[in-house]
Formats: C-alpha cells, sequence, structure tokens
C-alpha cells in the first residue's frame, strides 16, 4: 500500500515539478555525485577566477525524527496533493504512540506528533516535500541531499560576506518555523581562495566553528581542492581490506579474489571519483599500487606485466 502511494506522490510531484534542482537525495536520475559535481563545479569556478568563496556546511539535528506532521500535512495541500491521498497519509501518521522500557521499567505512553518512519517507502518521499521550501529566498547557492545541506557563495567583499550571512539568518528563520533545529556544533565553515578574510558566520548567537576538511556525502573536501585527503583515505581503507582479503582468504585463485576485490575494494576507489579524481601524480601513484597489490595476490599471474594483469582481469581495454 506504500508503494502505491508513493507511486502517487512521486508521478505528482514530477508532473508539477515541485522538488527544486537544489535537492538531489531520493530523487531521479540524481546521486550524491551529481550533488557534488553541480555544487563544486560552481565553487571551483569562482576560486579560478581569484574569489574567495565560503562554504557553510549544514547539519540538522534529528532531521527525519522532527519532522513535524501538521506541517507535513499542510505542505501537501499546498503542494496540491489530492484530499484523498492527504487523508491517507494524515490517518497514517496519526494515533501514534511510544514508550521507553529499561529492564523492566516503563515509561507511560506519549503521542507521537513528528517524525516519518525510517526505512518506510513513503519516508524519504515525504522529507523531499517538507524541506523543499528550505531555499526560498536564497541568494547564495544552496544545495541538499535529503536533510545533508551546504551553502556556499563569494566572499571577496563584506557585501558578499553579508548576503552568506542574511542566508544564514533565513534558514535560522526557517528551522524556527518549521520546528527542525539545527545542530550548530557540527555546522562548519569551509574558506576557500587566496586571500580568503576567514570571516566568522552566526546562527542565531552562536558563532560558527572553522573548519580545514569536511566530508562531504563521504568525499574529503579540504580548503586547498586538491583531493590529496581524499585520496590518502582511499587507499588506506582499500589497503586495509586488501590485507584482510590476504589474510583470511585461502584460494588466491583469479575466479576467488578477482570479485572480492571487485565488490570489497574497487568500488572505494570508484566512489564519486568522476568528482574528486587526482591531479598530482603521487596521489594517482598512491591508488595505483593498490591496484597493483591486488594483482600481485592472484596466483597465475606472476609472469605477466602489470598491464598483461589488467588486461587479464578485464581493467584495461
Amino acid at each position: 500500500m506504500e508503494q502505491v502511494i508513493k507511486e502517487i506522490i512521486c508521478k505528482h510531484l514530477e508532473g508539477s515539478k515541485v522538488i527544486g534542482n537544489s535537492q538531489h537525495g531520493f530523487v531521479k536520475n540524481k546521486s550524491c555525485q551529481t550533488n557534488l559535481i553541480a555544487f563544486f563545479d560552481r565553487i571551483t569556478s569562482l576560486v579560478d577566477k581569484g574569489e574567495a568563496v565560503d562554504v557553510v556546511y549544514l547539519d540538522f539535528s534529528k532531521a527525519f525524527d522532527t519532522v513535524s506532521h501538521d506541517i507535513l500535512i499542510y505542505k501537501l495541500g499546498k503542494y496540491n496533493l489530492d484530499g484523498a491521498t492527504i487523508r491517507w497519509v494524515h490517518n497514517w501518521l496519526d494515533n501514534r504512540t511510544q514508550r521507553v522500557v529499561i529492564n523492566g521499567s516503563q515509561s507511560c505512553w506519549k503521542g507521537i506528533t513528528s517524525g516519518v518512519p525510517q526505512g518506510s517507502v513513503l519516508g524519504p518521499a515525504w522529507f523531499n516535500i517538507f524541506i523543499n521550501d528550505l531555499d526560498i529566498g536564497i541568494e547564495s547557492t544552496l544545495i541538499k541531499f535529503a536533510d545533508d545541506t551546504k551553502l556556499g557563495g563569494v566572499a571577496t567583499a563584506l557585501e558578499d560576506r553579508v548576503i552568506i550571512q542574511n542566508d544564514l539568518d533565513k534558514l535560522e528563520k526557517w528551522s524556527e518555523v518549521n520546528r527542525m533545529k539545527f545542530n550548530k556544533e557540527k555546522c562548519k565553515v569551509l574558506h576557500l581562495g587566496r586571500n580568503n578574510p576567514f570571516h566568522t558566520y552566526r546562527m542565531g548567537s552562536d558563532c560558527l566553528e572553522r573548519s580545514t576538511a569536511e566530508r562531504d556525502l563521504g568525499v574529503i573536501v579540504d580548503h586547498k581542492l586538491n583531493m590529496s585527503q581524499q585520496c590518502d583515505a582511499v587507499a588506506k581503507k582499500a589497503n586495509m581490506i586488501l590485507g584482510c582479503i590476504n589474510r583470511c582468504v585461502v584460494s588466491k585463485t583469479q575466479e576467488v579474489i578477482f570479485p572480492l576485490y571487485s565488490a570489497l575494494v574497487r568500488l572505494h576507489l570508484e566512489y564519486c571519483v568522476q568528482f574528486w579524481a587526482p591531479h598530482f601524480k603521487k596521489d594517482m601513484e598512491k591508488l595505483e599500487r593498490v591496484q597493483r597489490r591486488a594483482t600481485r595476490m592472484i596466483n597465475g599471474l606472476e609472469n605477466m606485466t602489470y598491464e598483461g594483469k589488467l588486461k587479464e582481469l578485464g581493467l584495461l581495454s
């Protein structure tokens, strides 16, 4: 039944183009990769022009658990979903209760008035609807992957930094109106570009901390934008997994090792690599050493060159 309702809701959202282009999570033909490329294509072009750029990484506190049912129902109506579907959603969320049991002691039952059930079919679609209006009135570049949100803009002149601060004030106001709080301790500012003034931004009365590197949808982005830290992290993770395979798997035949390499190691080397592909020789060599190590583990390929091993494994055309 959830799947049927989801198809109705998604068909309406796509037909009416309700979900904004800034949302890349749980949206057809979009992904972490499209999010990163779309955002940093804009950011890096500004840095290349000599502009100072500030990127603010925003963190919601328990985002999926704090979606107000009343506000969600209102927004479903605002986006012109039919009445029958809205009533079904209201009835599905209504009259839910929960309690806590610890060592046999029980709390009283308490009504649930917020939160979309995580792991449910409908949860992601509802969350996208709820957070869809977050970027209304925002002048800087804002992009989302579900609740993972970042805001970026030029910070060269004082008026540029005022625009970013005004946008942060609008986001703070949105969080108050929609009863979805920011975890301000985890909201960080990444200062990019030469001659960046390292301006201090605030949300409400709290100043946001400066960061030199942030993990953005699984990819480490630092203030130099050279991706060396990401390459280090990927190589370290891949080598750790290769070491486990080498110690724990007795058979070292191609039929055993190569599928394990493809399933457990290669995915780390290729995750969003179109975005973070290394451009320093030392980084390229670091990743190449991972693949060389993997080919050396396979019995029967000892007399082949490295390029020959890659062709044998289908890793080189």
